[in-house]
């Protein structure tokens, strides 16, 4: 049995909010305290929160979990919903997606990726690699190219960096060791208010991870 991912019912306001043009985004934020990724595991694809270094946070918190795929694609259905299905057809990178609305007014999409073979963005703010395994990343917000003031890389090894962007926007790294790593990059959105049921939301963020493994 397949399924095919649905809009996200708390989407929908933020969507109104952000029209599709880069001037949505506000600038690029800090790393936050934690983002979701995902990594493999038994030859699976889970997702984590938290930080890569510390201990996962509690998936409980999130709403929303979802596998993402592209249009016209469809996956598996999956009894545990953060541990995503392999898309029908031919091998693809993995997405994945939830929300978070904090107790401090801020409201959070995460967005992940695994994987950096293809050159197209399928979340709403997603790193893509500009070659299929390259070392160079556009960051795609709604389908148009955006500049990061900074990218935070983190790995399984305990290496951290921050990546600031050429004048094209794109950021580069090579990867130096095989391990883990997290590219992770978080947009507030510009005039994003939402209101959820009766509580209103005044800071609304977008957080893009983009992993992948460098094998021994």
């Amino acid at each position: 049995m397949s399924k095919k991912t649905q809009p996200s019912t708390l989407f929908r306001p933020l969507l109104a909010a952000a029209l599709a043009v880069s001037a949505s985004v506000g600038a690029v934020l800090p790393a936050q305290a934690d983002y979701l990724w995902l990594q493999t595991e038994n030859g699976q694809t889970r997702a984590q929160v938290g930080e890569l270094h510390k201990t996962p946070g509690q998936l409980s918190e999130l709403s929303e979990p979802r596998q993402v795929v592209a249009e016209g694609k469809t996956v598996p259905a999956s009894a545990d919903p953060y541990i995503l299905a392999k898309e029908e057809g031919a091998p693809a990178d993995q997405r994945f997606a939830a929300t978070r609305a904090g107790s401090d007014g801020v409201l959070t999409y995460y967005q992940a990726r695994f994987g950096r073979q293809e050159t197209k963005a399928v979340n709403d703010l997603e790193l893509v690699p500009t070659t299929p395994q390259g070392n160079t990343y556009q960051l795609m917000f709604k389908g148009r190219p955006v500049a990061a003031s900074q990218v935070n890389v983190d790995t399984s090894e305990g290496w951290r960096r921050v990546l600031a962007p050429a004048k094209d926007g794109t950021v580069s790294f090579t990867p130096s060791f095989p391990g883990l790593y997290v590219m992770e990059v978080t947009a507030r959105v510009n005039n994003g208010s939402v209101k959820l049921g009766d509580k209103q939301y005044d800071e609304v963020r977008h957080t893009a991870t983009l992993s992948f493994e460098v094998p021994q």
